[in-house]
């Protein structure tokens, strides 16, 4: 190596130095003192010791959170800087709720049905639900003020997660109701009358919910649309003075409808967002639902979607010692949407109530909300003193009997309790027949993947900065060398080459991919019998060996990673990349004859990174997943093979067949899904997947 040239120069020159020889060459020890440097590029590893404290993936997801936070409407300074990029920002955001085909099509009918009605002092409630789409049923109460003239203000109020809704926050729709306002309260589909499942990967385990592109927040924003419908449905509703307001999970859902739904006119959250850099770099976001972010394709914050209801008044409710939201990163989500109420020239139109206590209402801003909404809905100017505040009396409240819609039983055809397994259509798998529905297939696949699953991959790539970390011939005929490199910011990892073959020639190389808790020599055992004719190199990505973590943090870094926009795996997939990349520059590999071997939950990452790397030679797999479309321990510990979306484009089994001309070799069983890929290969005259039971028959 040019390096080792150089230092062998720069070895003889002390030694003429010290012989007092030194006149004849000291051009030259100033030539290497001021450009030596220049030799030591990425593709030439340096020796030296090293240590890796940068490794932290708490450190490393704290700063790519602050990154998102901190940069969120960046280059936004005028009014034609937010226009320009407005409705992308909008159909980028209805894409990440899950609505986008929904709002797209006509809506189905909503086949209101009134259970009952009860008579309080000022106002009735009907009992009613509704159909969001066919067979999704939502049970809501509908307030409606007495004696009302003329079509009047309304307010959509979404309930947080109480156990029991609508009737643990019936004062609220109450009070709205005395104030002259039609409220519609609805349920969620977690909780209520009828109990869906919601606590997805929070509870359950159930992290393919990422794989799908799948937030139970999706569906709650698309019931809260369809109440929207139901409002503007009836006589009494005033359709161009409607609101929005809830707490906690209602509270985000605020955010979330006001943004996406114009029809809304005023919103008033309370406790239901704060930045990105406060929930991960505080941890906060271990105490919050899956629904209080959404699937985070773009890496957006609260910030972008307090933008998106910018300039229509906006009141945001927090209180000081919010566990779940600090009162300093609501002030600064507050602060950076303000930016854009300010370039509409409407900056009294944003409003920050702060109240002392917990994660909770407050007089204070109860009685804010309801002067809010009567100036914005109504052109009322009336004192929060004198809107006044809800009653909270026992005499005064309605029990969960008196308040039940599903009098007569739920409808047999409810879906509620099974909706999260087709509110994101999926597609099947494609029919191909010829080549260049092959190609025309890989392309849309590659295409969405790099938009929607890779999203978060750095756009620039840092240098290597690689370093001959380790070296031997001990056990080795041709040498063993560990070199470490920068795969990103953050990240510094290691890989071990064992050379079998003359290092003085460039020839194949096999990267096998150690797993997270594998037992000692597995991946050795699993290569032990390659053909001779490949060099072997073993690599652990971030999340394995030394490059791992606790794994009582598994489940916090499944869920921190997917709120900035990336998975465990597609972070292990971009530094197989990296790996791939750094050892092509080795004098010593073949670049166009490098391959990839896994077992377990990393043959999922050997096969994405085989595509996006486009020319790998040979993938070794060993048993593989069926699909990624699987459920987790509860815990979060195990395998994280979910990458985000990507069940919307493709699964596993249908990679084989992507990758080609790449070939793929399965020790053992190969699952019956596969199958696809192996009808494929058969039917394009490709060589098909190999099925072994050792690496003798390759």
């Amino acid at each position: 190596m040019e390096y080792l040239k150089l230092n062998y120069i720069q070895m003889n020159i002390y030694k003429l130095i010290a012989m007092k020889k030194a006149s004849t060459y000291l051009f030259l020890l100033i030539f290497i003192l001021l450009f030596g440097s220049c030799n030591n590029s990425q593709d030439q590893p340096t020796e030296k010791q090293e240590t890796f404290p940068q490794n932290n993936i708490q450190n490393y997801l704290s700063k790519v959170a602050a990154e998102i936070t901190d940069n969120t409407l960046s280059g936004i300074n005028s009014i034609e800087d937010w226009e320009k990029v407005r409705a992308k920002r909008y159909q980028e955001y209805i894409e990440m709720m899950g609505i986008k085909n929904y709002l797209d099509k006509n809506r189905t009918g909503l086949n209101v049905t009134i259970t009952g009605t009860i008579q309080r002092d000022g106002y009735r409630i009907e009992k009613l639900y509704y159909e969001s789409l066919p067979g999704l049923y939502v049970p809501a109460n509908l307030y409606i003020p007495d004696n009302i003239k003329k079509p009047t203000a309304a307010i959509l109020y979404v309930c947080g997660h109480s156990l029991t809704q609508k009737v643990h926050y019936q004062a609220y729709p109450a009070k709205f109701a005395e104030l002259g306002f039609v409220c519609l309260i609805i349920e969620t589909i977690q909780r209520g009358e009828v109990e869906g499942k919601h606590w997805g990967p929070y509870a359950n385990g159930w992290f393919n919910w990422y794989s799908r592109g799948y937030n139970p927040a999706d569906v709650e924003l698309w019931n809260a649309i369809r109440g929207i419908d139901l409002l503007t449905s009836r006589s009494e509703v005033d359709i161009e003075n409607m609101g929005v307001t809830g707490i906690s999970g209602g509270g985000s859902q605020s955010w979330y409808i006001a943004a996406a739904d114009p029809r809304i006119k005023a919103v008033a959250p309370v406790c239901g967002a704060s930045t990105l850099k406060a929930q991960i770099g505080e941890r906060t976001i271990d105490g919050h639902c899956d629904c209080m972010m959404p699937t985070n394709t773009y890496q957006i914050d609260f910030q972008d979607i307090g933008a998106l209801i910018a300039p229509r008044p906006l009141l945001i409710g927090q209180a000081d010692r919010d566990g779940l939201n600090t009162i300093e990163s609501v002030r600064e989500l507050y602060s950076d949407v303000k930016k854009i109420y300010e370039i509409y020239g409407e900056p009294d139109n944003i409003s920050l109530v702060e109240t002392p206590g917990g994660h909770s209402y407050h007089k204070i801003s109860r009685t804010k909300i309801h002067s809010f909404f009567l100036k914005h809905l109504m052109g009322k100017d009336i004192s929060p003193e004198e809107a006044g505040d809800i009653d909270t009396s026992t005499e005064n409240q309605l029990t969960a009997e008196e308040l039940k819609v599903y009098v007569d039983g739920v409808p047999e055809n409810d879906r509620t309790t099974k909706i999260q397994d087709s509110f994101i259509k999926l597609p099947t798998a494609p029919e191909i027949s010829n080549e260049k529905e092959l190609l025309t297939f890989r392309d849309t696949v590659m295409s969405f993947l790099t938009d929607k699953t890779f999203g978060a991959f750095p756009k620039i790539a840092p240098p290597f900065d690689a370093s001959l970390y380790f070296r031997s011939l001990d056990g080795a005929k041709f040498g063993w060398n560990i070199y470490s490199f920068t795969s990103e910011e953050g990240w510094r990892l290691k890989i071990d080459l064992r050379w079998r073959n003359d290092t003085t020639k460039k020839k194949p190389l096999m990267i096998v991919l150690k797993n997270a808790n594998q037992s000692r020599w597995q991946s050795e055992n699993m290569i032990s019998e390659l053909s001779n004719d490949w060099n072997i190199a073993y690599f652990e990505t971030r999340g394995v060996g030394e490059f791992g973590w606790d794994p009582s943090l598994q489940w916090h870094v499944r869920r921190a990673s997917v709120w900035t926009g990336r998975t465990i795996a597609s972070m292990q997939v971009y530094d197989v990349l990296r790996c791939i990349e750094f050892c092509r520059t080795l004098k010593e590999v073949a670049p166009s004859k490098i391959g990839i071997a896994a077992s377990d939950e990393m043959t999922v990452v050997a096969m994405y990174s085989a595509l996006l790397d486009g020319n790998c030679q040979q993938l070794i797999l060993k048993n593989p997943p069926a699909t990624q479309d699987v459920t987790s321990r509860t815990d979060g510990k195990g395998e994280a093979i979910e990458m985000l979306n990507c069940l919307r484009v493709t699964d596993v089994y249908e990679l084989p067949a992507l990758i080609t001309p790449t070939k793929t070799a399965i020790i053992g069983d190969v699952p019956s899904t596969y199958k696809w890929s192996e009808n494929v290969l058969t039917k394009l005259n490709k060589p098909g997947i190999t099925k072994v039971e050792t690496l003798k028959d390759l």
